[in-house]
């Protein structure tokens, strides 16, 4: 049986008290959502630009992914979240020369996006995924 085990890395945003990063079982890894945050300060950067948004959000899903042993060509789902239905097709794009850039198989992960609030108004994206890592 294997151990659920926390993921923690310095290359992401500090969760908050009540979540782990991520979270790793067996081969699948969790990582919470993500947000547009500078891991260094944990100060939230690029107001109002959706596409620098998406590449800092999706820089901190990667480095979670990576800190619990997977790479970013492990990663099977993503989830996006977008406070503006107008800011899909920025988002879009952004997201699709992150990921194409980051996934050396060609094989792309899926994808659910979702128009919602977010915690932070200067939020505009947030992004979470799931990876399986070989054991």
């Amino acid at each position: 049986m294997s151990t659920k085990t926390r993921i923690t890395t310095t290359s992401a945003p500090a969760p908050a008290h009540t979540f782990s990063q991520g979270v790793r079982k067996g081969p699948f890894v969790q990582v919470s959502g993500q947000g547009p945050v500078d891991p260094a300060t944990n100060e939230y950067l690029f107001p109002g630009d959706v596409a620098a948004q998406t590449t800092r959000t999706l820089e901190n899903v990667k480095a979670i992914v990576e800190a619990s042993g997977a790479t970013f060509d492990d990663v099977v789902m993503l989830r996006v979240y977008l406070t503006k239905r107008e800011d899909f097709a920025t988002m879009n794009d952004a997201y699709g020369e992150f990921v194409s850039a980051h996934t050396s198989s060609g094989v792309l992960p899926s994808r659910t996006t979702v128009f919602t609030g977010l915690p932070r108004e200067e939020m505009l994206v947030e992004i979470d995924g799931i990876a399986i890592v070989a054991e």
